[in-house]
């Protein structure tokens, strides 16, 4: 029996540092922002569930969420400047992602590729429903990281935390607004605070 190297592979997204051109006070990989992002992304499918009469697969945007950064592993983390600097960068790294992706799936067996594929390169219209609030979660992610390193003093992610805060606002999801109200502010407390409550 041949040996699939497929999740060794993913294990190794720990080893992926994420923003990469910012002076950090504590380090953040891929594997720890992916975990972030599925539970930010299964709260806002909840949100719009549950408060705006949505019927979506929350578990499905987390599951989504969990490999959304998975092809990093070959490409490494690209910093968002970058990667969105124009169309054309932004067409090419899209085509090096699915390419990694292909790559991903070609280290899984025969039958568990297509489950795989339905996740590293998913598709149709309910994956778009979901993609949405998988792109909120991880703006989400890096907005909790800005403020994260800013109540560490550490003033470099001022500017950062501007940009992705007035981008999840520019996304116009009435989901993401919720979140900012109701659950954001809490990130900004210690841990005291926060047991207190």
């Amino acid at each position: 029996m041949k040996q699939s190297h497929f999740y060794a592979m993913l294990s190794r997204m720990k080893y992926i540092n994420r923003w990469g051109l910012m002076n950090n006070t504590k380090y953040e990989n891929i594997s720890e922002h992916s975990q972030q992002v599925a539970v930010l992304a299964h709260c806002l499918v909840l949100i719009h569930n549950k408060r705006f009469g949505g019927s979506l697969d929350a578990e499905r945007a987390a599951l989504l969420a969990v490999f959304h950064d998975a092809t990093e592993i070959i490409t490494g983390d690209m910093p968002t400047p970058i990667k969105y600097a124009n169309p054309e960068i932004r067409d090419i790294y899209k085509d090096v992602e699915s390419r990694a992706a292909d790559r991903l799936l070609s280290l899984l067996p025969d039958d568990f590729r297509e489950d795989y594929a339905e996740i590293l390169k998913p598709e149709g219209e309910r994956d778009r429903a979901l993609g949405v609030f998988v792109k909120a979660a991880d703006r989400f992610s890096a907005l909790i990281k800005c403020i994260e390193e800013m109540r560490m003093g550490n003033d470099e992610f001022r500017m950062a935390k501007q940009t992705i805060e007035q981008s999840i606002h520019d996304m116009k999801l009435p989901e993401a607004e919720v979140f900012f109200e109701e659950f954001l502010p809490s990130f900004s407390l210690a841990l005291d605070e926060i047991q207190e409550s």
